[in-house]
């Protein structure tokens, strides 16, 4: 029969083995409102990721899918872990190339059409830009988390992050049209910290971009 004193440790040990959340650890919830031209709140926020930053947890690897279909990419704000792995399914009749210039996370897929599927695996974290190489209002990113706490805002703003542990730590969010703000919390494993963000996207201008090459995009569509 086991001892008492042996229990706290196969506790432990099972919760490493089955990826079990932290013993202590917390929640952070809140909202984030993102405001749109004339300083007027934004009515789908959908597209804003939060995450908290500092815990040392490594993600697990996982994988996620972003569509190409009807000359867009579905969905255009993915939010994913290192080691996790993007494929880029086109399922459109034409040709597509997506590509990233993105630091790390550079890549480059070539032409393909439906069916075929592309994928790559983002090893960094960080924002990554996405484009097609073909088709100049095509553009997503993948913001990549060197940690599992991390989470898109619901269309509302309302986000919740769980299985924090417990301890001080900075809670950002970050909106493509209103850049990213930061604030502190200290997170227990008795309730739950809130934070409160406002992303001002109302100057907010779209800059066209380059292809692959750092060229301006031809006008000429040939796929």
């Amino acid at each position: 029969m086991s001892t008492p004193s042996c229990l706290p440790a196969r506790t432990l040990l099972l919760a490493l083995l089955l990826g079990a959340a932290p013993l202590h650890a917390g929640t952070v919830a809140g909202t984030v409102t993102v405001l749109d031209r004339g300083g007027r709140p934004a009515t789908d926020a959908s597209d804003t990721i939060v995450w908290v930053e500092g815990p040392r947890a490594r993600p697990r690897p996982a994988k996620a899918t972003v569509v190409m279909k009807g000359k867009e990419f579905q969905p255009r704000i993915t939010v994913v872990g290192v080691g996790t792995t993007v494929e880029f399914p086109n399922e459109d009749p034409i040709f597509h190339n997506a590509f990233s210039v993105s630091g790390d996370n550079r890549f480059d897929m070539e032409l393909y059409k439906r069916p075929k599927v592309g994928s790559f695996t983002f090893q960094h974290p960080g924002v990554v830009k996405v484009y097609c190489n073909i088709h100049p209002q095509m553009s997503a990113v993948v913001l990549v988390r060197d940690n599992p706490l991390f989470t898109k805002a619901a269309a509302d703003g309302t986000f919740t992050i769980e299985n924090v542990p417990a301890g001080k730590y900075v809670v950002k969010a970050w909106h493509e049209r209103g850049g990213e703000a930061g604030s502190e919390v200290a997170v227990t494993d008795t309730g739950t910290a809130q934070a409160r963000f406002t992303l001002d996207g109302s100057t907010y201008k779209s800059v066209p971009h380059k292809n692959k090459f750092g060229k301006d995009y031809s006008t000429d569509e040939k796929y």
